[in-house]
This record gives structure tokens, C-alpha cells and sequence, in this order.
């Protein structure tokens, strides 16, 4: 039989809400505008869940701070609204900015970005007084910080702060690791320990050793041409990927929670690079077809990334 006739797989699917169905709920009620529904979900969810995740898919709906600004001022002391209004604030300042990189950046932009943090930050120190446990919180916070570039120390109090309360958040850590890369003025030492760290202390199971993954995806996007590839032929470099894909993505107890697509595709994507098709294609058989914004967008049209480095995957792993 030729391998002709095997059926086309199918595109990649981004939707966040096709991995967690709740994200679709989420933005239907954020846009019904209907608070105790909300209230309710994010209040009735189990104990060490990521209600960033949450923020996150609520803070994205156009237009949610119209409603929730009166909201705020009618109700001071509501530690979600204040946490969501203030993840929405970081999202305007952000669309404001834009995600190239500094030097395509207005100085209007930065004023735009700037006055909107400011913003998020005042809503959300008054959310983490309130409530010092609010995971949520204190990951916009994180976020705050490197966009107010108020500096390694402080954005590390901030997530010290959280990891008191949840020592194994995904979502603070990635965004901490965002931080201690060399773009927003940290080192690769700090950003590779700070994922070692988390990855040894985490779980069995657990997706947190997928900051390892994006530790050197990260390192090995910064780098140039035939760099590019001399970095991922380091033995230290496939060592540690193995072994933080056999604690996390391979392990038999896996969990698929927030966050897992991007660990998978992250993991898939070096994989790959590295031409280690066997462990890529496992990586891509575990997704599916889901796919996450990160890592596909670093190589420009994600999909058709995705589609490259999983059709060569599967071929020949």
C-alpha cells in the first residue's frame, strides 16, 4: 500500500476552548455581562486550580471593562473583579504596545502601554492585599512588573509571594521565565535554573518540567543561523530534554492541565529541530491536532509550521 492514500491529517486547531471546553463558557458569559454566573464558576473551582487561567479568557473579551469598571467602584473589595478588570487593563496596554520588539515600538505606544499597567497594577495590589492567596493576582502582577520594567527582584518577590500559597503554578512560571530571559534584561543562567528548579520540584506527571523545554527554546530562538543548530547538538541540551519530557509530556501519569498544549507543542517543536523525529512524533501524537499559539508563532505562519514539523515527524517517527 502507498503511503499515497493515507488520509490528509487534519490542520492544527488553536482554539484554546477545544483543549478546555470552559474557555468557550467563560467568554459567552463575560459577554452576557452576567457576574454571579462567573462569581459562581471561579468561586466552586477545586482547590490548587490555575484560576489564571480563567482571568485569562476573561480578560480577553472586547469591551468586558465596561461593565466591569462600575462594577469595581460599586464593589471595592471583590478580589475577582478587581484581579479580572486588571488582567483586561494589561490586555489593552499590551494590544496598545503591539509584541514586536522595542525598537518598532512608538514612544505613544509605550505611554499607552505604561498608563494601562498602571492602571492593572493599582486593581491589582489592591486585589493581593485583599487577598494575599489569589493565585490569579499575582500573576498579572508578574506581568505588571516586566512591562513597568520594575526589575528581576521585584517580579521574583512577586512569584515568591504566589508560590507560597501554590509552589507548582504553571502559569507564574512561565511568565516569570519570560522575565529572566535576557530580552526583558535577565541571563540564560537564571532562566535555565529557574526551569530546573520547578521542573525538580514538581510532580511526576506534572507539566511543569516544560519550562525546561521552553528554557531552550527560548535560548535557541535568540541565536543566529548556524548557532541556531550547533546549540541543539549539544549531548547536555538532548539530555535534559529527554529527561524533562519523560517527567512531564511522556510520563504515564501525564496531566492535561492549563497549560499542557504548549508544553506538548513545545517539547514537539525542539524535538523536531533537533531531528529526534521518534520523541517529536509521539509529542504530535498526543496533541492530536491541538496546538497553542506558543511555540508556533515564533516561526511566523504557525499553522503552516505546525503542519511542516508534524507531517516530518509522523513520516519518519
Amino acid at each position: 500500500m502507498s503511503h499515497a492514500s493515507a488520509p490528509a491529517l487534519p490542520p492544527p486547531d488553536f482554539e484554546v476552548a477545544s483543549a478546555h471546553p470552559e474557555a468557550a463558557w467563560l467568554r459567552q458569559a463575560a459577554a452576557a455581562r452576567d457576574w454571579a454566573a462567573i462569581r459562581n464558576y471561579v468561586d466552586g473551582l477545586p482547590a490548587g486550580t490555575d484560576r489564571s487561567f480563567a482571568v485569562r479568557q476573561l480578560g480577553e473579551v472586547k469591551g468586558v471593562e465596561e461593565w466591569l469598571r462600575p462594577l469595581v467602584e460599586a464593589q471595592p473589595h471583590d478580589v475577582l473583579a478587581l484581579t479580572v478588570l486588571g488582567a483586561r487593563e494589561v490586555n489593552i496596554g499590551w494590544e496598545i504596545r503591539t509584541s514586536y520588539a522595542a525598537e518598532h515600538v512608538s514612544r505613544e505606544q509605550f505611554a499607552g502601554l505604561h498608563a494601562h499597567l498602571r492602571q492593572a497594577e493599582q486593581l491589582l495590589i489592591r486585589a493581593t492585599a485583599l487577598d494575599p492567596a489569589f493565585d490569579a493576582a499575582w500573576c498579572e502582577r508578574i506581568t505588571t512588573a516586566m512591562g513597568l520594567q520594575l526589575g528581576q527582584n521585584e517580579a521574583r518577590r512577586r512569584y515568591e509571594q504566589l508560590a507560597k500559597h501554590h509552589p507548582h503554578h504553571l502559569t507564574a512560571q512561565a511568565r516569570l521565565l519570560q522575565q529572566l530571559c535576557p530580552k526583558w534584561s535577565g541571563s540564560w543562567d537564571a532562566a535555565h535554573g529557574f526551569a530546573r528548579e520547578c521542573a525538580a520540584v514538581a510532580p511526576e506527571g506534572a507539566p511543569n518540567a516544560g519550562l525546561v523545554a521552553e528554557a531552550h527554546f527560548e535560548h535557541w530562538y535568540a541565536l543566529k543561523g548556524a548557532e541556531r543548530d550547533a546549540y541543539l547538538r549539544q549531548p547536555h541540551v538532548r539530555t535534559e530534554l529527554a529527561q524533562a519530557a519523560d517527567r512531564s509530556v511522556f510520563h504515564p501519569g501525564f496531566q492535561r492541565a492549563y497549560g499542557w498544549v504548549s508544553v506538548t507543542g513545545c517539547f514537539a517543536a525542539l524535538f523536531s529541530l533537533m531531528g529526534d523525529l521518534p520523541r517529536a512524533a509521539a509529542c504530535f501524537r498526543l496533541l492530536g491536532n491541538l496546538a497553542g499559539e506558543y511555540p508556533w508563532d515564533y516561526f511566523g505562519n504557525a499553522a503552516q509550521s505546525y503542519i511542516r514539523h508534524r507531517d516530518a515527524a509522523l513520516a519518519r517517527g
